[in-house]
This record gives structure tokens, sequence and C-alpha cells, in this order.
């Protein structure tokens, strides 16, 4: 265990994020980070599938939407309906090795860019503003915080992604709804939606073990 980790303050971020998703005041707000993820790993899937990207919406109720324009059925668009809910775990995991690999400011920056890249397409004035206060939040932390800071937001952001998507997942598991990925994926596989469930938890919880792997065990 490296010298970071060897000091107990070192889980504070961890704990921050469990409080963040586990207390539903707070998860009210946070969870929009989460969705934000999630729509940009849809917004990727489509555009690298060959889809054209058409536009984003995030809304009050923390749900989102993102529209491409393709064939309605196929690999692509099963790879573009499956992203959403591996987006944030798969985005945690890799900030976890940024991190693992004194990439702490490319990480931020990179969220900052990100997040611009959204901006073109987002398509309702609540989702601007998803976009525009957490670009600045990690901006200005990428811009004026010290090492710490940028360590242990980075820390934090990264477990809330990890910790919120694995919370999403199953609670939309316990409380299906008409039109979401989950019946999407259904109706383009034929497979299950509780298959699908299944395969998204365990996504998540492998890449939770992995984060804490490289952030722990390093």
């Amino acid at each position: 265990m490296n010298s970071y980790w060897a000091d107990w303050s070192a889980y504070l971020p961890l704990a921050l994020a469990a409080l963040l998703v586990l207390w539903r005041p707070l998860w009210n707000l946070t969870r929009h980070a989460v969705t934000l993820a999630h729509e940009a790993g849809h917004a990727v899937a489509a555009v690298a599938t060959g889809r054209r990207l058409t536009g984003i919406r995030l809304h009050s109720d923390t749900s989102g939407l993102t529209l491409s324009r393709g064939r309605p059925r196929g690999p692509g668009m099963v790879v573009t309906a499956a992203a959403g809910y591996l987006a944030p775990s798969l985005l945690g995991v890799a900030g976890a090795a940024l991190i693992a690999l004194d990439r702490t400011t490319a990480l931020l920056w990179g969220a900052v860019g990100l997040i611009a890249l959204m901006v073109p397409f987002i398509r309702n004035a609540f989702g601007l503003v998803v976009l525009v206060v957490s670009g600045a939040a990690v901006g200005v932390v990428a811009w004026y915080g010290t090492p710490t800071v940028q360590l242990h937001f980075g820390y934090t952001a990264i477990w809330l992604l990890l910790l919120g998507n694995l919370r999403t997942i199953v609670e939309a598991t316990r409380h299906p709804t008409r039109g979401s990925d989950l019946d999407q994926l259904r109706g383009l596989t034929h497979l299950p939606r509780l298959l699908w469930s299944v395969v998204f938890v365990a996504v998540a919880v492998g890449t939770g073990v992995l984060a804490w792997r490289a952030q722990y065990a390093a």
C-alpha cells in the first residue's frame, strides 16, 4: 500500500461518495452526475457505431434521453442501448487507472472536455445548466485545486459514478418503467430484462473491485 493510502483520511472520498449515493436528499442532486455519464455513454456509443447523434436531454427528475438516427435494430443499436448503464462504471475504473498512473489533472481536464463536447447536442435548458455546473465545478478544481484537493475530488467523483451507477441499475430492475434501456435491450435481443440487469450489476461490481485495487492496493 502506498503512503497516501496508508493514511486513514484517504478513505474519506469513498465515505463521502457513499453518503452522496445512499442519503436520498443528496442523491436527488448527485444523481444528475450519474445521469450525465449515462447519457454520455449512449452518445459516444451511437457515434462509434456509425449512428447520427441528434440530441441529449437531461431532466430535473434525474432522468435523461439520448436520441440518434440509424438502423432501428442490429449490433449498433444494442451497443448504444447498453452503453448507458456501462458508461459510469467504465468511466469510474478508467479514472481510477489514471489516478494510479499519477494523471489526476489529465482526468479532470478530460472530464471537462467530455462535458464540453456534449454541449452542442443538449436540447433543453435544464440539461445545459447541468453541463455548465458540472463542467465549471470540475474545471475550478482542475485549475485552482492543490494536488491533494484534486486527488480527493477525483476519488470522490470516481466512487460517486461507481456506487451511483450500481444504485441506478438496482432501482431500474426493481421498478421497471416502460421504454427504459432494459426494455429496449429486451426488445432488441429477445433476452430477459433480468439477464441484462445481472450483466450490468456484474460489470458495476467488477469495475468497483478493480478501482478499489487500483487505489488501495497500488
